[in-house]
This record gives structure tokens, C-alpha cells and sequence, in this order.
């Protein structure tokens, strides 16, 4: 007799064929990088989480989601979201001195349309990347074991596997640089992780998230 397949399985099939499928296109698409923010990850990334939401869940995607939030909620969101982005900040700071005896991780100061499209891009990444990462993945392993450790470790080793076809196509990214990037990945996704399932929003992970970018757009300026 067939087993049935569990919601979390046939959610855990679809985020391997988006792997996949993502892998394709980072290793043989060299397209710009806005284009692999605004268009490229919004199609692989979340249209199909909206699709399998409404298709088998038979939910609303924002409800679902956690993706609505009330005005004075995204003001708390943003500002609680900004408050851990400055600890990763520090962090960053604080590495950065003891390797190379600077404080400044920035080596010159972006020009006003450098810094928007910085912002506009961790903005976009944040929403996609949380939407699956977050918002499906994790909810869905969360709904499944009722543990908060153990899903939120799974999927964070999940949202790591995704930024591998990223983190080893960047050619400014190499050595100790490149393992640093790996760790804090999963620290930001543990951070997140945790922060979603306690606060059932998706705004907070998604702000800390667009901060951490910021942090790092600024850094290869």
C-alpha cells in the first residue's frame, strides 16, 4: 500500500525543485542583480509558494503568511527589525576589528542613488527570501513537529543550501570571508527562525533580514 504523503513532504518536494531550479539559473544566467531580485526570485521563489498555498492549503497567501500586519504593527516590526540589525551590525564591526584592527567595515560612502538601490534590493530580498524561507518552510515544518528548535534548525539548514549557488558564485566572496558569510547565513536564519514562530509576523524576520543585506551591500561598494 502507498503511503500518503504528509503536507510537510509534498512542501519539502516543492522547495527542492525551487532549489533546483534556482541553482540552474545562478549557474548559467549571469543577468544583472537587480533582475535576480525583482524578477528573477520573485517567480522561482514565491509565486510557486502562492500557488501551492492556494492550491492545497486552500488559504489566504497573506493570512498564511503572517503578512498582515496592522500600520502601527510594521512601525514596531520595522523598529524591532532595526533594533537586530544593529546587533548583527555591531557583530560585523566587532570581527572586522579584531581581523583587520578597523572599525569601519565601509571603505567609502555610497552616493544617494548607490545607497536607494542598496535598499531597494535588500528590501526585495528580504520579502522573497522570507516568504519561502519563513513564511512556508519553516511554518510548514513547525505545523508538522510542534518544535521549536529542532524546525527552526531544519530550516535554517535549508535556507543555508539556498545561498550555496549564491555564496560560490559571488567572485568577491573567497576564503575566510566566505566562511564567515556561511555562518552568519545560518545565524540570521536561526535569528529569524525563532523571532517568526514567537511573534507570528513575517514583517520583523523580513526587516532584520532587509537590514542584514544593507549591512552587506554596503560593505562591496
Amino acid at each position: 500500500m502507498k503511503e500518503k504523503v504528509t503536507p510537510t513532504q509534498k512542501a519539502l518536494n516543492l522547495w527542492a525543485v525551487i532549489l533546483i531550479v534556482w541553482a540552474f539559473y545562478r549557474s548559467y544566467f549571469k543577468m544583472p542583480e537587480w533582475f535576480d531580485e525583482f524578477i528573477a526570485k520573485p517567480i522561482v521563489f514565491v509565486l510557486p509558494v502562492f500557488y501551492y498555498i492556494k492550491k492545497f492549503d486552500k488559504k489566504s497567501v497573506l493570512n498564511y503568511l503572517n503578512l498582515k500586519p496592522k500600520l502601527k504593527e510594521i512601525f514596531f516590526d520595522f523598529f524591532y527589525g532595526l533594533g537586530i540589525g544593529l546587533v548583527f551590525l555591531t557583530t560585523a564591526v566587532a570581527v572586522s576589528y579584531f581581523r583587520t584592527g578597523k572599525l569601519f567595515l565601509i571603505g567609502k560612502l555610497p552616493s544617494t542613488n548607490q545607497f536607494l538601490t542598496i535598499l531597494a534590493i535588500s528590501l526585495a530580498t528580504g520579502i522573497t527570501e522570507e516568504i519561502l524561507s519563513r513564511g512556508f518552510v519553516l511554518k510548514k515544518l513547525y505545523e508538522e513537529s510542534k518544535n521549536v528548535l529542532s524546525s527552526t534548525f531544519f530550516a535554517s539548514l535549508l535556507f543555508f543550501f539556498l545561498h550555496v549557488p549564491i555564496l560560490f558564485a559571488n567572485i568577491k566572496i573567497t576564503g575566510n570571508m566566505l566562511l564567515m558569510f556561511m555562518a552568519t547565513d545560518m545565524l540570521l536564519s536561526m535569528v529569524n527562525g525563532l523571532i517568526f514562530l514567537q511573534k507570528k509576523s513575517l514583517t520583523i524576520p523580513i526587516f532584520i533580514h532587509a537590514f542584514y543585506n544593507i549591512i552587506i551591500g554596503l560593505t562591496f561598494i
